[in-house]
Parts: C-alpha cells; sequence; structure tokens
C-alpha cells in the first residue's frame, strides 16, 4: 500500500470518524430527522469510497500477487475471501 494512498485513507476515516461524533450530537440534541439521515447518507457514501479504494488496493496487490503466484490454491482462497465478504453484505 502505497505511503500518500494510505495517508489518504487514514483522513478519510477521519472526517467520517468526526461525521459520525457529529450524527451522534445531532440525535443528542434532538435535531430534525432528515437533517441526521442526510448526514447518515453522507457518512455510508464516505465509508463506500474508502471500501472501494481498498478493494481496489487489495486486487492489485493481494489478488495480483496470488496470480503471479501461480499457486491455485492461493488464487482460489483470495476469489473466495471476496466472494465470503460480499455474501456478508447482502445478508
Amino acid at each position: 500500500m502505497a505511503s500518500a494512498t494510505h495517508k489518504d485513507k487514514l483522513n478519510r476515516l477521519k472526517r467520517i470518524e468526526g461525521q459520525v461524533r457529529g450524527i451522534a450530537n445531532m440525535v443528542e440534541e434532538d435535531r430534525y430527522c432528515m437533517d441526521i439521515l442526510t448526514q447518515m447518507q453522507a457518512v455510508k457514501s464516505a465509508l463506500a469510497r474508502v471500501e472501494n479504494q481498498i478493494l481496489k488496493d487489495h486486487a492489485a496487490c493481494c489478488v495480483a500477487e496470488a496470480i503471479s503466484s501461480g499457486d491455485e490454491a492461493e488464487q482460489k482462497a483470495k476469489f473466495d475471501e471476496l466472494v465470503e465478504l460480499f455474501g456478508k453484505v447482502k445478508r
């Protein structure tokens, strides 16, 4: 994982962390539901962007290494990890 990309992901996650704390404050203050929901959608979108970047990194690094190794068991393991993870999301 490249250092700049690593820092970018950490910065995004820290911003998301701040957004989530802000949402908690909004709930504590009994703010308008639509405002809270709007902020929640923003957090979900931001998380999806970080998730996509991490998935791309995984494909470019871990999966690519398994493919170039020629080890079919390792290739299958990497593929199975992704299928299992995304299968959990659909439940």
